[in-house]
């Protein structure tokens, strides 16, 4: 994680903010014992989920002993904050359900709805995870009613917190394995008037593809029969995946047939040697050789190398429209190579194919130095 977002989480404004709310409810708590211990020697040098957890283990030793009154204090704290937040606090107060996870499992009766209340100050995606593992059953009957909640972010929770490949968060190997248990909540999701929510629900279907590709198929076509812009929305975003991928049935079900009457031509680079740090522009031609038209989603894919010397390919989409009986279309595009905290560039033989509904259609190759 980069140090600009671990200074823009968690900061010195952030930590004194922090404490002013703590002791609205808690007066005894001691901000300056608790700053001292936070900026600790080690604190430039841990990354940002380090930060959190040595925030929300600092946290047990400054507020009240047992763990009842502690969640009590920051119940109280997180209610008197919500109506006060300021944008880009979110992810910084994900401190308030990290330390339900961290000293609240087995006291599930009051830290499972002190979850549903702290997501509504940071989300408590992360936080519900171990109380999946270790009160399955109670846990996803527990999400299943927030579903029902006229809160966005509670009916958010539910989606979220049981991804089975959720970002940075513990994986629920069980629901790898076996989806089952989600659908019920997806299912009641499936037309949320919140994007946020709608949002969700298509990214926990996009993780069911990975691992049960043909569950998720089957799931977006029935959804797709009803015919609702909503769900719509949920299944194009869900299968984004197997679209990237050329899953034909995931093409045909959003209308991209065969492309073998798709010609693609005069595919060339500006440059076949390119520094890394800089950028360059590619073209081609693309002509609908049909008598009909031809529904046509066009992307470019790039094979980097990797640092073990082997490729991986990564999709770029261009776009996705109409082409009518005999359309040609030219396109120019630009390329950059920067190092990015999500992509490292490595010199070496590169190259970039066209891809039309899923199938290669051209390729050319060129030099990373």
């Amino acid at each position: 994680m980069s140090y600009e977002l671990k200074t823009l989480f968690y900061n010195p404004q952030y930590n004194q903010r922090l404490c002013d709310f703590i002791q609205e409810v808690h007066p005894s708590f001691d901000s300056k014992g608790f700053t001292q211990k936070i900026f600790d020697e080690a604190w430039d040098n841990r990354s940002l989920k380090q930060r959190t957890r040595h925030i929300t283990l600092t946290l047990k030793d400054f507020l009240p002993s047992t763990y009842p009154d502690a969640l009590e204090v920051l119940k109280q704290t997180a209610s008197n904050w919500l109506p006060k937040s300021q944008k880009g606090e979110d992810y910084s107060n994900t401190i308030f359900p990290d330390f339900v996870a961290v000293f609240g499992v087995e006291y599930p009766d009051i830290s499972i709805p002190a979850l549903a209340h702290f997501t509504q100050l940071a989300s408590s995606e992360f936080g519900v995870r171990p109380f999946i593992v270790r009160y399955p059953k109670r846990m996803m009957d527990t999400m299943l009613e927030w579903t029902k909640h006229e809160n966005h972010h509670i009916r958010r929770l539910a989606s979220e917190g049981c991804r089975s490949r959720l970002p940075w968060g513990m994986a629920l190997t069980a629901f790898k394995k076996d989806a089952t248990p989600i659908l019920p909540i997806l299912e009641a999701l499936k037309t949320d008037p919140e994007r946020y929510v709608q949002r969700s629900v298509a990214n926990n279907l996009n993780d069911i593809s990975k691992d049960h590709p043909e569950l998720a198929l089957e799931i977006g076509e029935r959804w797709l029969q009803a015919r609702n812009p909503i769900t719509d929305w949920i299944v194009k975003h869900a299968l984004r995946g197997l679209l990237k991928r050329g899953n034909t049935k995931a093409l045909r079900l959003f209308g991209f047939g065969n492309p073998e009457k798709v010609e693609i031509s005069n595919l060339m680079m500006e440059n076949d040697a390119i520094p890394i740090g800089e950028h360059t522009y590619f073209s081609f031609d693309l002509k609908n050789n049909s008598s009909k038209a031809a529904k046509i989603r066009l992307e470019y894919g790039i094979d980097y190398m990797k640092s073990n010397g082997k490729p991986s390919r990564k999709i770029f989409q261009i776009s996705e429209r109409m082409y009518q009986p005999n359309e040609m279309a030219s396109f120019k595009r630009k390329q950059h190579f920067k190092n990015l905290t999500t992509r490292k560039h490595y010199a070496g033989q590169h190259s970039m194919a066209i891809v039309v509904n899923g199938e290669e259609k051209e390729k050319v190759a060129f030099e990373l130095l």
